[in-house]
């Protein structure tokens, strides 16, 4: 059988168990009697293809109950925008309505105007009906066979919410909006506006469901990973070959008494293992890429076991928070650890270093985003509370593990083991052609392993950046190993093409090609925005742009400390594989 074909019947097969499990349950898991209220809250609104301006539902001037009630939220519902009021709607379980009126209003010409604008962006709105989400659009342009200074916006009146249930759960909730009900706010005059819905109950029947376009993620996944893998395993056997003819050479050198000069990787294991500059930020971005390398490895456990179902709403957001602050012990264990080993002195400084490497510039962008939406009274604005909360956890939690970690790896006393001692002077390195320059070989490095993510990215930006939800972390899990595993590779032989030149300077080098494929995903970014998005406004393009920016930094460490810590290994072997005089 296909390697394909078995992926696609597991997670068919995966699908048809949440299928089943859907039918039976609900994501609130709360049972409901005959009449008895089920929660609607209503939860923001804000233009269709900006999914980071967003607004608060009763921005709108929409006519606000006698009585708000704000939802008690968590910390990643706060984190991702979500601000939950109860609507201005009643639906009871197995209780159907008819035109129910929900409110009456008089609308100003400000208010008016105010809906006009919405509509004109596409404005949209999101609620929850017993966690369940459910998305609408407040209105629409009416264009069809007019100029465009004829055109019509129309605001709709009714919403129709159709309900399924199975015994005494809610299993899926849809809501429509009624093209013949609306209200013409196309002139600025004040306009008498009725808000009304209707609700109808239906028992949850099996429907069936298209694996059509699960199976193309499946088998263009297969496709991009099973071709970088053709190509490294191709790659991986030349360089193989051209070791062991290294090997085969340097024992025939060893045994003969010639003195002509020696040239290849091994003559330059005097100078292979000398320390590289600025050691101490160096040192700084290996622990800070190992604290969001395991940091990476326990959400993808988590989203494995289940804990990211799509309806559990702000987790992944509490998740990140919270296993950041608690890995921040290994990044100060790993970075002082490494930095005492390159025989540091102000290992203080370095953990400071450690500390801010990633977090500094996060803060920063933070800092001028989050100014952004206060100026946009957008919901992605935090409050004051939870920036609060997040200061205390990085003050009373992270960075008391991080000095701990730092102690720990001062106390470690490792020494650095190297196969070859390093000679007092260092070695003149051969003018080496531009193709072998750092940036040649960064674009180089980081294109394959691109490759290999290429077309995940597409379904993870319409999910963060756009309205799908996001559910095959299996299928990510797998495309996250492969990459771990190109990105070691491909580091491991520019390194040593660069030794066989050498080139002894390897330690950033090995690094930076590692995280090379950071700067891709920023590029692949570009082109997202302006090619396959409708995203616009100064708004939506900071937080896109600067966001991204920190997750592509982050990716950068994480596979830079890859690409390092193989190439270090690579590197151990080959130079305790042969006798260095």
């Amino acid at each position: 059988m296909k390697t394909g074909t078995i992926f696609a019947i597991f997670d068919l097969a995966v699908l048809a168990l949440g299928f089943v499990q859907a039918a039976t349950s609900s994501p609130s898991g709360q049972r409901y009697k005959e009449g008895e209220p089920v929660p609607l809250y209503a939860n923001k609104v804000g233009p269709f293809h900006n999914p980071s301006e967003t607004y608060r539902y009763f921005d709108l001037p929409y006519c606000t109950p006698d009585r708000v009630k704000e939802k008690k939220e968590t910390l990643g519902e706060v984190l991702n925008g979500d601000r939950l009021v109860s609507a201005p709607f009643k639906l009871e379980f197995l209780v159907s309505k008819e035109d129910e009126v929900a409110c009456r209003k008089t609308l100003s010409k400000v208010e008016v105007a105010r809906f006009r604008t919405a509509i004109i962006q596409d404005y949209y709105f999101q609620m929850y009906y017993d966690d369940l989400p459910i998305w609408g659009f407040i209105g629409m342009i009416d264009k069809e066979g007019r100029d465009p200074n004829e055109y019509k916006y129309l605001l709709f009146k009714r919403v129709l919410f159709e309900i399924f249930y199975n015994k005494d759960r809610v299993i899926k909730i849809t809501v429509r909006t009624d093209p013949k009900s609306i209200a013409d706010l196309t002139e600025d005059k004040e306009v008498d506006f009725q808000f009304m819905y209707s609700a109808k109950m239906d028992k949850y029947t099996w429907s069936s469901f298209s694996p059509y376009h699960l199976e193309i993620h499946l088998f263009s996944n297969v496709n991009s990973c099973g071709t970088v893998l053709l190509l490294t395993g191709i790659l991986a056997t030349i360089l193989w070959r051209a070791l062991k003819k290294d090997f085969v050479k340097y024992a025939h050198d060893e045994e003969s008494a010639e003195d002509e000069e020696k040239t290849g990787w091994k003559y330059i294991h005097g100078d292979v293992f000398r320390f590289p500059k600025y050691k101490s930020l160096f040192a700084a971005a290996v622990g800070s890429g190992t604290q969001l390398f395991t940091l990476t490895v326990f959400i993808f456990i988590l989203a494995l076991i289940g804990v990211f179902y799509p309806y559990n709403r702000g987790v992944l957001f509490t998740a990140l928070v919270v296993i950041y602050a608690l890995t921040s012990g290994i990044a100060g264990y790993t970075a002082t650890s490494l930095y005492c080993q390159l025989e540091g002195t102000n290992w203080v400084r370095n953990l400071v270093l450690t500390g801010c490497l990633f977090c500094g510039p996060l803060f920063l962008t933070f800092c001028f985003l989050n100014s952004v939406g206060v100026v946009y009274t957008a919901t992605a604005a935090l409050p004051f509370g939870t920036i609060l909360v997040i200061v205390l956890i990085w003050t009373l939690v992270a960075s008391p593990l991080l000095v701990l970690g730092g102690i720990a790896g001062k106390n470690s006393k490792a020494e650095f083991q190297a196969p070859c001692r390093t000679t007092e002077y260092p070695r003149e390195i051969p003018p080496l052609p531009w193709y072998r320059g750092t940036i040649p070989q960064m674009a180089m490095a980081g294109f394959l392993p691109f490759i290999v993510i290429y077309i995940e990215l597409y379904y993870i930006f319409a999910s963060v950046w756009g309205h799908r939800i996001y559910t095959i972390y299996n299928i990510l899990f797998i495309v996250f190993i492969i990459l771990l595993i190109v990105t070691a590779f491909i580091t491991v032989a520019l390194t040593y093409l660069q030794l066989a030149a050498e080139d002894h300077k390897w330690w950033w080098r090995s690094f930076l090609c590692g995280g090379s494929t950071g700067l891709f995903i920023y590029g692949y970014c570009l082109y997202y925005y302006y090619a396959r998005s409708d995203m616009d406004g100064f708004m939506q393009t900071s937080f896109f742009f600067g966001y991204m920016a920190c997750i592509c930094y982050g990716v950068f460490l994480v596979l830079g400390t890859v690409g390092f810590c193989a190439a270090l290994l690579f590197i151990r072997r080959i130079y305790g594989s042969i006798k260095c005089e």
